[in-house]
């Protein structure tokens, strides 16, 4: 759905979930100011048994001029069109109101479906997603920094405090708003209360440890999510402790925070495995978070307590994984099958012609972030789903032809999940990489020796030696050919499109 459709009503109402949060109200302030640039009888609301009180909430809709009002009467009747914004009309969170029309804009998991929906689940927050469509539309946030400022700290407060931003999409919308970074500040100071500092301590007070892992894992009592970051961060600081997971158990979720201060776990990756199949989890590679649904977990969990869950995935995951340092590592290739490199063509670009030597950059894809200096001899190449790999210009020239033609990515193989972007540190421009690749084709020589996985292996490789790639049962842990030290790890279905046995 694009919001260019939803032009044709008017009047047009907005409605917030019950007891709305700093994201439902950016999203909704968002919405509501793209309608009123379009001439549109607009208005904001939100209804349910209780007016919002928390006070950084008050100062948010006070400081940015958020025109929410509450409902008293939820059984009036909405002329024109209806848009539920973080929230999804009918579910239990909002009440709800009877109308000619109804739109979903939301960013939580499909809970029911209508004609006019824009539902994206894997974002993290709403914001990102009423920014995105904005966007699409040509709508210009230049000069509009109290819109920015409200959908940056929506973001802000739905990913505990940016910890568990894990799709590209809410990284490009908080590095471009333009927002007043002093009134987020005071927003996020006034955001614990007594009774919150009462609920930290006492969680505090006991937790679950074990030794021979260094984690620790502390049950809380109902609270606003960044209150499981702030013990965590706390956590995190007692010694013996390298990872901790914080949790709560809400209505129909348990919501959780994840932290790692160890290079041989990344939080956002034990986060997603910590949530499975049951939810989802993500964030960065040291503060991270999730949510369990408790209908999934009790269905294939019948009766399990809580954190008898958390400490037997922990168990699971520290006893089920290789870590492998390439550097020091002495692979045994006895069996390991030999694999020869299609000829797909790929991309590449050579950073040091774009942007100046010395240049610290941010290379933005869909598996993360990556953090470069440009050298004279650094190569990018692209992958077939749109991932990254930087390497030297001498390892390129040995397994590549590069051909002077402009690269087109291959929808019929494989759609891309996010077009990689280059950021540039010094002056905050963002450049599309797509647009300055070229085509390479490997060469025929060019080959592997590798095995599937049966178990969980994270290789440092010899490029890296701070973040390892990850591999899972049924992906590949491959070596070079040419060079035994250079061992990485290649995606299940990437493999089968890259590589084929000699």
């Amino acid at each position: 759905m694009k919001l260019r459709e939803l032009e044709k009503y008017n009047p047009i109402t907005i409605q917030c979930h019950d007891n709305p949060d700093a994201d439902a109200l950016a999203s909704g302030f968002g919405l509501y100011t793209y309608f009123a640039e379009k001439g549109k009888d607009v208005r904001l609301l939100y209804a349910g048994s209780n007016r919002i009180q928390k006070k950084n909430l008050l100062l948010m809709i006070e400081k940015l001029g958020i025109p929410v009002v509450y409902l008293e009467d939820a059984t009036e009747s909405v002329e024109g069109l209806l848009i539920t914004v973080d929230c999804q009309y009918g579910a239990g969170n909002v009440t709800g109101l009877t109308a000619d029309e109804v739109a979903i804009i939301d960013h939580h998991q499909p809970e029911v479906s209508i004609p006019l929906m824009e539902v994206r689940s894997n974002l993290g927050s709403c914001a990102t997603l009423v920014w995105s469509m904005m966007k699409e539309e040509g709508f210009s946030f230049t000069g509009k920094e109290k819109l920015g400022t409200a959908l940056y700290y929506g973001l802000f407060a739905d990913t505990n405090q940016f910890a568990e931003i894990y799709n590209p999409l809410d990284r490009d919308m908080r590095d471009a708003l333009p927002c007043e970074k002093s009134l987020i500040h005071r927003f996020r100071n006034s955001n614990l209360s007594r009774h919150e500092l009462e609920i930290a301590g006492l969680a505090l007070i006991k937790h679950i440890y074990n030794e021979d892992y260094r984690y620790a894992i502390i049950k809380a009592n109902p609270c606003d999510p960044n209150l499981l970051g702030l013990i965590s961060d706390f956590l995190l600081q007692v010694d013996g402790v390298d990872t901790c997971v914080v949790y709560n158990e809400l209505k129909d979720g348990i919501k959780f925070s994840v932290r790692s201060c160890v290079k041989e776990v990344r939080a956002n990756e034990l986060a997603a495995y910590l949530a499975d199949s049951l939810g989802s989890g993500g964030g960065h590679k040291e503060k991270a978070g999730g949510v369990l649904r408790k209908s999934k977990l009790y269905e294939k969990h019948p009766l399990i307590q809580t954190e008898i869950y958390f400490s037997e995935k922990l168990n699971e995951y520290y006893d089920n994984c290789l870590i492998i340092d390439a550097k020091a590592y002495q692979i045994d290739i006895t069996d390991m099958k030999a694999y020869l490199k299609k000829d797909n063509p790929e991309g590449y670009m050579a950073v040091g012609e774009i942007l100046p030597i010395g240049t610290p950059i941010i290379i933005r894809t869909w598996q993360g972030d990556l953090e470069r200096i440009v050298e004279d001899d650094l190569i990018l190449v692209i992958g077939l789903r749109g991932e990254v790999y930087p390497m030297k210009s001498a390892k390129f020239l040995e397994e590549y032809r590069a051909l002077e033609m402009q690269y087109v990515m291959d929808s019929s193989l494989v759609k891309a999940e996010y077009a990689p972007t280059i950021h540039n540190k010094l002056d905050g421009r963002t450049m599309e990489l797509m647009r300055y690749a070229k085509v390479c084709i490997p060469k025929e020589e060019t080959h592997i020796h590798a095995k599937e996985l049966t178990r969980m292996v994270k290789v440092f490789s010899i490029y890296d030696s701070e973040k390892y790639q990850l591999g899972k049962p049924g992906d590949f842990l491959a070596v070079r050919c040419n060079d035994r030290q250079d061992i990485f790890v290649v995606e299940r279905d990437i493999f089968f499109m890259s590589y084929e046995e000699m």
